[in-house]
């Protein structure tokens, strides 16, 4: 079905492959309508909804994993190098848009209001740093990894450990985050537990991954994209209709947004903040929860208020969030998958207007659902039932019946309704929801048929295995590729190294599994802290190594353990207890300062160290420059070749 188009072929949309995605999108509309009509003819209920929905999607992976699976090395890492611009724009959105922007950004902006749009300024405006400063250049590099190029820039294995040792933190702690998303897509599409959920929903996406890699990997993303962008357009559009009779959202989330103010003034107090700025205080509260579920000891509740109403903290998120984009390795790998310089840059434009549905989308996607739930929601009668043994309140209707969309996220631990005050009437402050939810029971809340929601759940499935997969690639690669064969066998056989790198996709996806298990955070806040991360340890070398030619592998070593290392102390410190801040600034942007540490040491390390050999200075001005002649393809070859 997926097959990588050979070099020179006339275009994506030219070629086979394109017309069999057209082709998997209009089958996937009519599979969508057909369930939809036998749902209103009761012909099938919600749990078969959810199974057809779940088949379809990761029967599709598989089956693109399995038409994918190679044993050709540049294939398994970087896709042959034949990705057309426009399908590496669908995976790269695909890969760009985890569960974090598909479930848990919408669901943020939902909580905190104006605070939130930290994670969409930061998020879209970092892709504008990587076309400009280092998607060509990486791609003119060559190779297979971020390390890769940090080994050959740097000169050595020591820089190129690091790098790999950083690229594994960097995307465990992101694949930890899509893991989680996965469970709770899982667990409500199909009706298993949330730990039944995460074994699930990995295994049918590791098929991609492991058979393989990079190739299937991009062939599987770009059905991902069709299928996330879809179901995220579709119940926001609607709503929308419906409330407004204008099917744009996107126009109409100013009208949504004036709604929402005046029921939050009628229903919750004038004192409401949700338009306001730099309103969210710190706080451990989820250090606190997440202990209580492992049952650890647990920190005393803070919540720190004395920064409130400074933008410190929103500026140093959305700034992380910026350029943590810029050195995030799954993202900066796709652009090795690409034909040539040109073709990268292309790439990145297509990506940023694949990203745009979306995130264009998210605030009006947050606005609609929260005027949903404050006009039909907040206000209604509620009581307490009792249902498989266990007593829930619930919500009921205008008919008296309880909502069916209740019991079902309750199970969860996601929502929680108390009627603190006894009135027996639902007020704002008694309704308790995850921000991950909110994607996910906005179509039931508003009434939806459940097909719609089935195909949200679809969508955020392919969003988080989309980004998982990429992830896992990148773990298996700094281990095989870069630590394995690089540094330690050098002579390794091309069989011994694909063995090695399918055994540490599944090392790295129980792994990643184990620590999902907790729910350390939101899915959004977790992906933070890749940025975060990503920041402190690649954002400076990087961007040093193509445009400081005196930068060399001492300061780039010292400055990825020195920035990762400040950056993961600030982090665990502020998570457990607030009062530990710097301006006011939480775990979540603490990659400014490991940032600044990388920054301060790789630069005072390699003015007080010998300077990179004339081959290394050489390659970086051939890299600056968008021509690449004969002479300057041989200094490539020969630097890579040594390193």
């Amino acid at each position: 079905m997926a097959v990588a188009p050979k070099p020179g072929t006339s275009g994506f949309w030219g070629n086979t492959l394109a017309r069999r995605y057209t082709y998997f999108t209009i089958g996937l509309i009519i599979f969508s309508i057909v369930v939809g009509l036998l749902e209103a003819a009761g012909i099938i209920g919600s749990q078969g909804i959810g199974y057809l929905f779940l088949i379809l999607t990761l029967g599709m992976y598989a089956t693109i994993g399995i038409m994918s699976r190679t044993k050709r090395l540049d294939e398994y890492y970087v896709a042959g190098r034949s990705v057309p611009a426009i399908a590496n724009g669908m995976a790269t959105g695909a890969d760009w848009m985890s569960a974090a922007s598909f479930l848990s950004m919408a669901g943020t902006l939902w909580l905190i209001g104006y605070d939130g749009l930290a994670y969409i300024m930061g998020w879209t405006g970092g892709y504008v740093l990587l076309a400009l400063l280092f998607a060509p250049y990486l791609r003119k590099f060559g190779q297979y990894t971020i390390p890769d190029f940090v080994g050959a820039r740097y000169e050595g294995n020591a820089a190129r450990v690091v790098a790999s040792v950083a690229a594994i933190i960097v995307s465990f702690t992101y694949v930890t985050a899509q893991v989680s998303g996965v469970g709770l897509i899982m667990s409500r599409l199909v009706g298993v537990a949330y730990w039944q959920g995460v074994i699930l929903g990995l295994l049918g996406g590791l098929v991609c991954s492991f058979l393989g890699g990079m190739k299937a990997v991009t062939w599987t993303q770009v059905a991902q994209y069709i299928i996330l962008i879809i179901a995220y357009l579709i119940p926001v559009t609607m709503i929308a209709l419906e409330f407004t009779g204008v099917p744009i959202p996107q126009l109409m989330y100013g009208e949504a947004l004036q709604e929402v103010v005046q029921l939050e003034q009628e229903k919750i107090g004038p004192d409401t903040n949700y338009v306001q700025p730099f309103t969210t205080p710190l706080s451990n509260a989820q250090a606190v929860s997440t202990a209580e579920q492992m049952g650890l000891p647990a920190p005393e509740p803070k919540t720190e208020t004395g920064w409130l109403g400074t933008p410190w903290n929103f500026l140093a998120l959305m700034f992380c969030l910026m350029v943590g984009t810029a050195g995030l390795p799954h993202v900066l790998i796709r652009f090795y998958t690409v034909p040539g310089v040109k073709a990268a840059r292309r790439s990145v434009g297509y990506s940023l207007f694949f990203i745009f549905l979306l995130y264009f989308t998210a605030p009006a996607y947050a606005s609609f659902s929260r005027w949903e739930i404050l006009q039909n929601v907040v206000g209604q009668p509620i009581t307490t039932i009792e249902e498989r043994g266990d007593q829930f309140t619930t919500v009921l209707g205008d008919n008296g019946q309880p909502l069916p969309w209740v019991q079902p996220f309750v199970t969860t631990g996601l929502l929680t309704i108390e009627d603190i005050n006894s009135d027996s009437i639902l007020q704002y402050e008694e309704l308790r929801i995850s921000g991950d939810l909110i994607v996910l029971s906005t179509p039931e809340i508003a009434g939806l048929p459940y097909t719609v929601a089935a195909l949200v759940a679809a969508g955020g499935l392919a969003a988080a295995l989309s980004t998982a997969d990429g992830l896992l690639v990148v773990i298996a690669s700094a281990v095989a590729h870069d630590v394995y064969f690089r540094t330690l066998r050098p002579k390794a056989s091309l069989q011994s190294r694909i063995f090695v790198g399918k055994a540490m996709i599944l090392v790295g996806a129980a792994c990643a599994a184990l620590a999902a298990l907790p729910r350390l955070a939101l899915i959004a806040q977790m992906v933070a802290w890749a940025f975060s991360l990503a920041a402190a340890s690649f954002f400076p070398i990087l961007l040093l190594g193509i445009f400081w030619k005196r930068a060399n592998g001492p300061g780039a070593i010292a400055g990825i353990i020195g920035g990762l290392s400040v950056t993961i102390f600030y982090m665990v410190m502020n998570y457990i207890n607030p009062s530990f801040n710097v301006l006011g600034i939480s775990h979540l942007g603490a990659g400014v300062f490991g940032l600044t540490v990388n920054f301060l040491l790789t630069i005072i390390l390699s003015l007080r160290t010998p300077a990179p050999s004339m081959e290394i200075q050489r390659l970086v001005e051939s890299l600056r420059r968008p021509d690449k002649t004969s002479t300057e393809n041989d200094l490539l070859q020969d630097v890579q070749g040594q390193t």
